[in-house]
């Protein structure tokens, strides 16, 4: 069973100017728009539940901004295409599918990302953390929280974050990201290097990283 709700977990990581909408348990039975639904036919029903669920939730944080309905289709990186003056971001993982948009006037870009809160599959940590973030991750206060998931789920947030702004593919071992036990992290991307800031929580068994980059004019000042 689905259950969604205003996006509290996801809106305390984000200024106040993103709209946000997420759902939790299983993804919902949700209706697509005809062009939704001719893109993902061939999919999975897990798949296309997931799809579906992710599109009704943009559509409710759309609506939050004043867009009509329309179809959210993936562009060449695998993002939806969101209408012109929208900058966005969805993630989804068991038990947990979010979307966050926002006018461009407010933000140049945003990334969100969620992952299921437990240690990374052996091996992954050292393919995409480099010695310097592992060590960083080893003086963390011991306790529940996975962070080295954290770090993963904050190094997916930035790439989403970056990739609109310039259609280049990054490998997460380039972004560098440290984790602080504040629920913050600072990252720099290799294409857009400046340092910036991001947010994380652990809930309800998932771990929700974002980032949200300033307008140009602000980045600028």
């Amino acid at each position: 069973m689905t259950t969604t709700a205003p996006a509290g977990v996801l809106a305390a990581l984000l200024p106040p100017h993103v709209h946000c909408a997420e759902a939790f348990g299983a993804p919902a039975e949700a209706r697509l728009l005809p062009l939704e639904a001719a893109y993902i036919h061939d999919r999975s029903p897990r798949r296309r539940r997931q799809f579906a669920t992710a599109r009704m939730l943009a559509r409710q944080a759309l609506g939050a901004l004043g867009h009509p309905p329309v179809p959210l289709l993936p562009g060449p990186g695998g993002a939806p295409r969101w209408p012109a003056g929208v900058t966005g971001s969805i993630t989804h993982t068991d038990g947990y599918t979010a979307c966050a948009v926002a006018g461009t006037g407010d933000l140049a870009s945003l990334g969100i990302d969620a992952e299921p809160a437990r240690p990374l599959p052996r091996g992954v940590l050292q393919l995409v953390g480099s010695e310097a973030e592992r060590s960083g991750l080893a003086v963390l206060p011991g306790g529940c929280v996975p962070w080295d998931t954290v770090l993963f789920s904050a190094k997916e947030a930035t790439y989403k974050a970056v990739h609109p702004l310039t259609g280049t593919w990054a490998p997460l071992a380039a972004i560098s990201v440290t984790v602080h036990a504040d629920g913050t992290f600072t990252a720099r991307h290799p294409h857009h290097p400046a340092v910036r800031t991001g947010s994380w929580v652990v809930h309800r068994g998932t771990v929700v990283t974002a980032l949200a980059l300033p307008p140009y004019r602000a980045a600028a000042a």
